[in-house]
Formats: structure tokens, sequence, C-alpha cells
């Protein structure tokens, strides 16, 4: 059986690799995701991007050798090696900058967690899995179709399953799925924790856009009808503001929270990003810049 199990190995690892460097080479979100790494401790914020690509370049370049034939042990080894250098890069993170991002294989802000290293430890099992190769896995989808799609398809999920910065891809959508088809909410509605807002607001695509950008924790909150007010302080463009987020209060909808960015002594906005025409807005997101930035 591990005549055509093996062969498989050096495709999965070769399309993971090269959908890593995908980000690190060609997102536009690539300097901010360097900039929320370990590498920027590690390194330095000045070399964390070169690294950053650096690390893309090597990715890449493993990628195209593996998926290209014939499999020889090398490759295996390269990747093997490969991924034991990702598990003591993310040992790092976590010991010396526990509140960086993985920056692995999203942009999306990720801390380092068991996930990521069950991930790491993973592919270093295909790795070890793909030195006995001898055959193309070309040649196994050839003559095996129905079982080798069946075991790439079933690895593929263990993977995105164990990569939290893919779960706005499924994860997300499935927990808004239970709760229209549970209703958990009351009629009356109930109060929801704050630290359930906090983490609607983290997968949330404005967080993303606006992360980096904040400089403190969360000032204050106050509701606003079906809307959650969050304040934090931040910095654009060298000039110091309040970020003012508005967070859905008792739904479960992270594409709908916006925010602004208002020079408090001016009550000018600096930034607004806005959610989907359909949601309605808070009354402060209708109210003129001077009342929102007085909030």
């Amino acid at each position: 059986m591990i005549s055509w199990i093996a062969p498989l190995q050096p495709l999965l690892l070769g399309l993971v690799l090269l959908w890593s460097a995908r980000l690190k080479l060609l997102s536009p979100h690539a300097a901010a995701a360097a900039g929320r790494s370990a590498l920027a401790r590690l390194v330095g914020e000045g070399r964390a991007l070169p690294a950053y690509r650096l690390v893309g370049g090597v990715e890449a370049a493993l990628g195209l050798v593996l998926l290209a034939p014939p499999a020889v042990p090398a490759e295996a080894l390269a990747s093997a090696a490969l991924s034991l250098g990702f598990a003591g890069y993310l040992a790092y993170a976590r010991l010396a900058a526990p509140d960086s991002s993985c920056g692995c294989l999203s942009a999306t802000r990720t801390p380092v967690r068991w996930r990521s290293f069950a991930r790491t430890g993973g592919l270093l099992a295909a790795s070890l899995l793909a030195l006995p190769a001898s055959a193309s896995w070309f040649d196994v989808l050839r003559t095996r179709p129905l079982p080798a799609v069946a075991l790439l398809l079933a690895e593929v999920a263990v993977l995105v399953a164990l990569s939290p910065e893919l779960d706005r891809h499924w994860l997300d959508p499935l927990r808004q799925l239970k709760v229209r088809l549970t209703r958990p909410l009351p009629a009356g509605g109930f109060e929801v924790p704050l630290d359930s807002t906090v983490e609607q607001l983290h997968r949330s695509p404005v967080w993303r856009e606006t992360a980096a950008l904040l400089t403190s924790d969360l000032r204050e909150h106050w509701d606003d009808d079906e809307w959650r007010i969050l304040i934090f302080t931040a910095r654009h463009a060298g000039q110091e503001a309040s970020a003012v987020y508005a967070v859905p209060r008792q739904r479960y909808q992270p594409a709908a929270v916006r925010v602004v960015l208002v020079d408090e002594p001016t009550g000018r906005v600096l930034l607004s990003l806005q959610s989907p025409p359909d949601a309605p807005e808070p009354d402060w997101v209708r109210a003129s810049p001077a009342t929102a930035a007085a909030y």
C-alpha cells in the first residue's frame, strides 16, 4: 500500500509550499504579515520583510522541485528539514513573541497555537512518508485515480482543519449556518458577553485591515441598539487617532463590522471602512464626523 501512497506526498507538499509562498512573494499584505510575525523580533523590523520573502522563495523553489517528477529521497529530506525549521520557528514565536502572528498560509492575524504545531507535524509526517517514493504522483493518479484523489482530499481536509488562518473560509460559515438553524437567541435577547463581541471583531475583514494600526487594548465600549461600539487608540499616517468599531451585538456577522478612525481634537475622520450596503448603520455612523468624535 505504501507503494502508491508515498508518491502522492510530494504532490501534497508541493501544493502546500506553493500556497504558502504565494502569500510571502505575491500578496499585497506581505509587509503587514511579516511585521506581525515573530520575524520582526527574530531579525529586526527592518529585515522582517526581506526574511519573509526569502522564506517564500525557498518554499516556492522546493514546492516546484517536489511537483516535478521523478520523486527522489533528497526532495523528501529537504521538505522534512524545512518542516523541522518551521517547528523551531513556531516554538520561538510561542516563547519569545506569544502575541505575534504565524504568517504561514494567510495574512490573517493568527497567533501561534497547538493547531500550527500539529499542522507542521503533519507536513513532517508527509515528508517522511514520501522518502520511499519511486514512482511519480502522476502515474499513481493515472493508475489509481479514485483512491489517490480520496487520500489527497482527506489529507488536505486535515491540513485545512489544522490551519486557523483558513477558518473564515469554512468554520465561520458553518458557525453562521448553525446559528441560523438553531436560533439560540431568545426572542427578548440577552446580554452578550464582551469577550464574544471582541472575538467577532477579531474575525472581521475590517479588523484584518486595521489591527496593525492599533496601539492600545480596548479603551471603552457601549451598546447602541443592535450594535456594540468598541474604542481603541490607533496611529494612522503618523497621527494618533481613535479607532471606533461597530460590531453586531446579537447576531454573528463579522462582515458587517465597520470602523472609523477619528482625530479627537478636530473630529476629522481619517479612515472609514464600511460594511456591506444592506447592513443597517448604527446611529453614530449616520451622525456627523464631529458627533462621531465626541462619542
